[in-house]
């Protein structure tokens, strides 16, 4: 990858520290499902001792489920090995403000052994291995993500205690676009742009979307690692910024049976020029090394879904005519297939839109790579496009369940090729987890279909 300026130096922290601007810095790491996970430190004390050393954190923040319980299973972290630590090195590049905490800094952190190497478990050590291999064949990613979410006017304490039901959304109706309903609630969303771009993300644009309250705030494609980064920071920070004015806003993928949340994922490959290498004089302006990136999605899109749409209700956004996808195609601007081709010349890219709001993006992306190289080293043919209505066409359907998704994962020879063994059952076992908690669970679709009537 290349060198970079953090969006805050270690020299200006020293010296916002040293006026009583900076009095906190957070140090955290993404975890399985894409959650910020770390500490925070007196920022005299992180200058002193962990800049220089690092931090430690209990090993089974990558060995829990959603609710933080520990489950077995995993490897690398039970009883059985006693719970012990794993360490936190600060990443320097990714040194920023966070306006919306006051007198606060936060860094990403990569997780080591106490031996010095890495956690291969660990999301952004998964995306940087496959970053590196795409770096051996000249190429980097630049990746932007697209992040929906709904707004309700409830408190997240409010939203618990209702149980999630009856919640008010921000807007009455169907917003896609609309001026008018982003208006509504523009002094949040103007909140969250304007912090985001103080903490180091350059904010695109903002617009509204189809479920009642739901928006999108997009950025700035960059390369793979920080828009991942970015990503996990704005997430954690447009929570924060909503629990301060009073509401809350959620990413789940499928909230009711009206649209879900996606995160559509655009991709492009830049040379050591920096040029986009996806771009060509092949068919529609694609060069053989975008074909073959893309047919590497296609062939390895059902395998990988798990990292896509890792969560029992990821599975509820895959319905015909709900703009997610149902086909495993691809398609020039076509809106109904998993794999979408858009731009030209130097913008130049594909999107997937299998993923939701639920993504981890670290996985994501690094699927994305994976798939692209698996079609690029076997140079794989692409298909021809879907030019009309893929949910009505004969292509094969993309998982409809996280069972199947996972079969999928735990089977697949390009996964395991790709990341490696202990990877494969690391998150085959997070989705076992997950499964065996929700067959135990009575729902109120059972409740609301038997109590009385059967």
């Amino acid at each position: 990858m290349a060198d970079r300026t953090p969006p805050l130096g270690v020299e200006e922290l020293h010296a916002l520290v040293a006026g009583g601007e900076i009095d906190t810095v957070v140090l955290a790491f993404p975890d399985m499902q894409g959650r910020l996970q770390g500490k925070r430190f007196a920022a005299r004390f992180f200058l002193d001792e962990v800049l220089e050393h690092g931090t430690e954190g209990c090993n089974y923040l990558l060995a829990v489920d959603t609710d933080m319980n520990t489950v077995d299973g995993y490897d690398m972290s039970s009883w059985d090995r006693g719970y012990g630590d794993f360490a936190m090195h600060p990443d320097l590049s990714t040194l920023r403000q966070v306006p919306w905490n006051a007198g606060t800094a936060l860094l990403i952190a990569d997780l080591a052994w106490n031996d010095g190497s890495p956690v291969v478990a660990a999301p952004r050590q998964i995306l940087r291995r496959q970053l590196d291999r795409l770096a051996a064949l000249g190429y980097t990613a630049q990746v932007g993500t697209e992040l929906e979410f709904i707004v309700f006017k409830d408190t997240y304490e409010q939203a618990w205690d209702a149980g999630y039901k009856g919640l008010t959304p921000a807007n009455q109706y169907n917003i896609d676009y609309s001026v008018l309903g982003t208006g509504r609630i523009e002094p949040l969303l103007r909140r969250i742009r304007n912090e985001m771009q103080a903490a180091g993300l350059t904010v695109e644009s903002a617009k509204g979307e189809c479920n009642p309250g739901q928006h999108e705030i997009v950025f700035r494609y960059d390369e793979a690692l920080v828009t991942c980064d970015q990503h996990a920071v704005y997430k954690t920070g447009a929570k924060e910024i909503a629990a301060q004015e009073g509401v809350s806003i959620t990413f789940m993928a499928k909230y009711n049976e009206r649209e879900g949340n996606s995160c559509h994922i655009h991709l492009s490959l830049a040379d050591a020029d920096g040029t986009n290498a996806m771009a060509g004089d092949g068919p529609g302006g694609m060069s053989d090394v975008m074909r073959h990136f893309l047919a590497g999605q296609l062939a390895a899109l059902r395998d990988f879904s798990l990292l896509y749409a890792p969560n029992i209700n990821s599975y509820k956004r895959f319905q015909p005519g709900s703009f997610a996808p149902t086909a495993v195609a691809w398609g020039y601007d076509n809106r109904t297939c998993a794999l979408r081709v858009v731009g030209h010349g130097r913008s130049m890219r594909f999107e997937n839109r299998l993923p939701g709001g639920d993504v981890n993006p670290h996985l994501a992306v690094a699927g994305l790579v994976a798939a692209g190289l698996y079609g690029i080293e076997h140079k794989l043919e692409l298909p021809e496009a879907c030019a009309g209505n893929a949910y009505a066409a004969e292509y094969e359907h993309v998982p409809t369940t996280l069972r199947e998704a996972a079969e999928l994962w735990e089977n697949s020879p390009i996964a395991k090729a790709a990341f490696g063994d202990d990877v494969v059952a690391h998150y085959r076992n997070m989705a076992r987890v997950e499964l065996k908690a929700f067959d135990a669970a009575v729902t109120d679709w059972e409740l609301r279909r038997s109590f009385e009537r059967l």
